[in-house]
């Protein structure tokens, strides 16, 4: 098999989450003033000479563009397709260049605003508002989503590609008697692509007819969104094996505060009772004796995450037993 002669470059990219009080929070990189760019996670090339891993230079980058200190992260995913060259070879100068990109994902319970010139926390439902179920079914889904996606599935000429479609899309939004799966992030926004349903779809030149309406949730550059949804399905799946979530924790927290992470975390409320009952057979957290008062109600006790649990044998995820609407 022959070679060509493009230059290959391996880009770096960072998903790093944080829990804010209301909801949970991304990292991003903002355009400059008066840019038309849009947001971007901190990214930038490996470069073999100076970077001796992959990590190093992650953690040198997001030092740089972010002003901000990496702690915990976890290789995520490697995207390689075709078309999502730009961010990368903006800063090498590279344009021609096909850009492999090494994901990764960051946690942190640090949710300080890094220095003038980093990186501003923004809200991960403000690039997927159909995401959050905490208030109930969006109403985006029902009013804007569903007729949209459903008009573009009867568009297919073949009806066995109709038929697919619409499968999809009871698959990723449940529709009238589908039921909604919280890790499907990655297949929505995907599936959202497709149908020419967000900007970058258009921006990236995909679009085989015009899809009318305004496009869904805010773009960010290249590929970037994809990889925040894939970092969010893995998160949404993983809480329920690993202890992940105190990651985004301080050392002292209240059991609601903690719920609410969760709960931001997997875009549903939760059963209270249940949910302790659950945490309390796990075993991760105990009471410190000491009590927070700025709860606006009545003191609550200060538990702190038992890391040393880890080490007894298998660990296990917390169990997120949804709030039924009545």
């Amino acid at each position: 098999m022959a070679l060509t002669d493009q230059s290959l470059i391996v880009g770096l990219n960072a998903v790093i989450l944080g829990a804010g009080e209301d909801c949970p929070q991304v990292l991003i990189i903002p355009p400059g003033p008066g840019s038309a760019a849009e947001d971007a996670l901190p990214f930038g090339p490996f470069d073999p000479t100076e970077h001796r891993t992959f990590e190093i230079g992650l953690r040198r980058w997001v030092s740089e563009q972010a002003r901000f200190q990496l702690g915990y992260v976890e290789q995520l995913y490697t995207f390689g397709d075709r078309g999502r060259e730009a961010p990368v070879a903006a800063l090498t100068g590279s344009e021609d260049a096909r850009i492999i990109s090494v994901g990764y994902l960051a946690l942190t319970p640090d949710r300080a605003t890094p220095p003038e010139g980093g990186g501003q926390w923004r809200s991960w439902y403000r690039y997927f508002p159909w995401e959050d179920w905490r208030d109930g079914k969006p109403a985006l889904i029902e009013g804007d989503i569903l007729p949209r996606l459903r008009a573009w599935a009867d568009e297919a000429a073949i009806p066995g590609r109709r038929a697919g479609r619409h499968d999809r899309i009871k698959q990723c939004f449940g529709g009238e008697t589908g039921v909604w799966n919280e890790e499907r992030v990655l297949d929505r926004f995907e599936l959202l692509y497709e149908a020419e349903l967000v900007a970058e779809a258009r921006r990236d030149g995909q679009a085989e007819t015009h899809n009318p309406g305004e496009p869904l949730g805010v773009a960010m550059a290249s590929d970037h969104r994809r990889i925040l949804a894939t970092a969010l399905s893995r998160l949404r799946g993983k809480i329920k094996y690993r202890p992940v979530v105190f990651e985004l924790m301080p050392d002292r927290f209240t059991l609601s505060a903690l719920q609410a992470v969760v709960e931001g975390m997997t875009g549903f409320k939760l059963h209270k009772q249940n949910f302790r009952r659950a945490l309390d057979r796990t075993g991760f957290v105990e009471g410190t004796g000491q009590m927070e008062s700025q709860t606006g109600g009545r003191p609550a006790e200060l538990f702190r995450y038992r890391r040393e649990v880890l080490s007894g044998g298998p660990a296990l995820g917390l169990a997120t037993p949804r709030l039924r609407e009545t």
